[in-house]
């Protein structure tokens, strides 16, 4: 699909897996690119011949903020110019910014309602918090893009909506993460026509129907949902990826779609990403 860059997320295959396997597999299982962060010591033209030995390209990398903590809020805002800077010498222009996972969302996986969502008086703290972020990494040409998550105080659609009426859309932008948005209980088709013209990165991922029922029905927490097979490859679970990018289409999307599967159950990681792969090109991807 013209403009659609893919890219495998590592996240797959686990820490312990050499990284210069998983790049090797990840190419070899027919995709463009992979995310980077920053590598610690790990200067930016190193990361740059790591790759290009694999005939891969960096994609969006990603940020994690304790919001809620304002005594970190120097430090995260030295983070994201640090990783912005790196990001931008490796030719990216987007930086996927999200709020940290919390053990009081982790336990309501799934399962948020109305008295138990982020109230808008806590979304307000964080809404500042990224028009600054996004301030800061715009001042190296890189958009800040904001990904929701499962697990964490922004998780629900009636909770990104509250959060986007607050944020300054001409520094914040969307970097959705679609399989998560479905386990959320959301529809990610409608979701990408409403925020389309904010988006500018996303992660893809496909989520198993009757686990998110049982997990709903049994109360379980994130982890066992995850336990128990949450997480499919594209086009096993509920997720309707030629309604996605034919919205994605529509809107004019251009830029790194990341696919993920957070675990697998199939005998490797490459397994599971060739599947996501074959399935992408079945549907014109």
């Amino acid at each position: 699909m013209q403009g659609i860059k893919l890219a495998c997320g590592q996240i797959t295959w686990g820490r312990e897996y050499p990284r210069e396997k998983v790049l090797e597999e990840i190419a070899r299982a027919g995709y463009e690119g992979a995310p980077v962060g920053r590598f610690g010591d790990v200067s930016p033209s190193d990361v740059l011949a790591q790759y290009a030995r694999h005939g891969l390209k960096p994609a969006p990398g990603y940020l994690g903020l304790e919001w809620w903590n304002a005594d970190l809020r120097s430090e995260q805002l030295a983070q994201a110019s640090r990783q912005a800077a790196f990001a931008r010498v490796l030719g990216l222009t987007e930086l996927y910014v999200a709020s940290t996972l919390t053990p009081q969302r982790r336990a309501l996986a799934g399962q948020v309602t109305g008295a138990t969502a982020t109230p808008t008086e806590q979304l307000k703290v964080l809404a500042d918090l990224l028009n600054a972020v996004g301030e800061v990494t715009l001042r190296e040409g890189v958009r800040a893009c904001f990904h929701n998550h499962v697990g964490s105080p922004v998780e629900t659609r009636d909770e990104i909506d509250r959060l986007f009426d607050l944020v300054d859309r001409s520094v914040v932008f969307q970097g959705p993460d679609l399989g998560h948005l479905a386990w959320a209980g959301d529809d990610p088709v409608r979701f990408v026509r409403d925020y389309g013209a904010s988006i500018k990165t996303l992660h893809i991922k496909d989520i198993s129907s009757s686990v998110r029922v049982e997990g709903v029905a049994r109360r379980w927490d994130y982890r066992e949902f995850s336990d128990h097979g949450i997480f499919v490859e594209l086009g096993e679970g509920m997720i309707d990826f030629p309604g996605v990018f034919a919205a994605l289409q529509d809107v004019g999307f251009q830029g790194w779609v990341v696919v993920e599967t957070d675990v697998t159950r199939k005998a490797s990681a490459f397994e599971s990403a060739m599947i996501s792969r074959r399935y992408l090109a079945s549907i014109g991807v």
